[in-house]
């Protein structure tokens, strides 16, 4: 493994490689702006997907590469000749599927560091020559830090500053009515096995509505799946929703998850891009630990029945098992209950947490 780190000067320049998901740039946000404090003549370029930037453009003073996964090898040899005449000082490696780790062979760098041998796989090992530090059971965010520690900076807490256009507060300021407090419920991920059910989320938001006087969200993307999701949880509340499911472009996601007051999401890009902006999150979790994959800012705020799941599915304690082993069976969601959620609600309200 290459023995050039920590670094003892700033390097010129800094290629970024993480092309998705959007809950995982928003933790490679917080690199960013470390790199940015301490070498701020540093140039930086980070190669994202197409639908990361809509989420990452508005922020300054990175070059960013689109990749896009559809166009199949056709990208490979585009970003191939995009960078042929380049040489970065470093390569953050920070993904470990298959795409990305063929991608990097693209990108020259006589620093290529990665993540460990034990959070590696499809041969991510091959494709880098240094390593961060190997952590026991670590938070993904500090997960990601390390890589700017690695580097020699210091940092220990995150810090986002993820920019909100005028343009996305004055779309969030068509719903979110000052007088009353706003619940936004985003209730898929792109896993869906990990997303709670329909009766619970219509409850929870009938008691939002009732008993706390809050005017309820629904937000989410335009995939089939969130449509329908959306639309079932109208029809079994008994409250007027507002559904916005659909109807926003991200930037605009990003005015109203600054806006609400409270976000109730299950493990999904909107519950960490929302505890990235500050605003608090009841993070529902079973099928992964919120102690790996929550959002970071309110991982108290989580309702997690992991380690219920891991002895009752895998018959292990949670400890036992591998970081970041994942239990996506059908029902496993199902071991949050409506009381639970409804708890947390009552008392970040109460509290005036929101």
């Amino acid at each position: 493994m290459n023995t050039a780190l920590p670094l003892t000067s700033p390097p010129a320049n800094i290629c970024i490689l993480r092309l998705s998901a959007l809950g995982d740039v928003t933790h490679t946000l917080p690199v960013v702006r470390a790199i940015q404090r301490y070498w701020p003549q540093t140039r930086i370029t980070w190669i994202c997907g197409k639908l990361e930037y809509r989420l990452l453009a508005e922020i300054e003073n990175i070059r960013f590469i689109v990749f896009d996964k559809k166009a199949g090898w056709r990208e490979y040899w585009r970003i191939r000749k995009l960078l042929r005449d380049e040489q970065f000082d470093v390569l953050l490696h920070m993904q470990v599927a298959l795409r990305a780790n063929l991608l990097s062979a693209m990108i020259r760098a006589p620093i290529r560091l990665g993540w460990d041998p034990e959070r590696s796989r499809d041969f991510h090992q091959q494709f880098i020559n240094a390593h961060i530090e190997s952590v026991q059971r670590q938070h993904q965010v500090q997960g990601f830090l390390a890589f700017a520690r690695a580097l020699g900076l210091d940092v220990v807490d995150p810090e986002w500053n993820l920019p909100v256009t005028e343009a996305a507060r004055a779309f969030a300021a068509q719903y979110v009515m000052p007088d009353k407090k706003t619940l936004l419920i985003s209730p898929c991920s792109s896993h869906k096995l990990r997303n709670w059910h329909v009766q619970g989320y219509a409850e929870v938001a009938d008691h939002a509505v009732r008993e706390l006087g809050m005017q309820v969200i629904l937000s989410g993307g335009p995939s089939e799946l969130e449509w329908d999701t959306a639309a079932a949880i109208e029809r079994e509340a008994q409250s007027k929703l507002i559904n916005l499911v659909g109807q926003n472009t991200l930037q605009e996601s990003l005015g109203l998850l600054q806006a609400v007051d409270v976000v109730l999401s299950p493990d999904s890009g909107p519950a960490h891009i929302a505890s990235a902006l500050g605003t608090p999150v009841i993070g529902l979790y079973a099928c992964t630990w919120s102690q790996r994959s929550g959002p970071y800012r309110y991982l108290d705020e989580c309702v997690d029945h992991f380690e219920q799941a891991a002895e009752q599915i895998l018959h292990k304690p949670a400890a036992a098992l591998r970081w970041g082993t994942k239990i996506e069976r059908p029902g496993v969601m199902d071991l949050i209950e409506v009381d639970e959620v409804v708890a947390r609600l009552e008392q970040l309200v109460s509290t005036d947490s929101v």
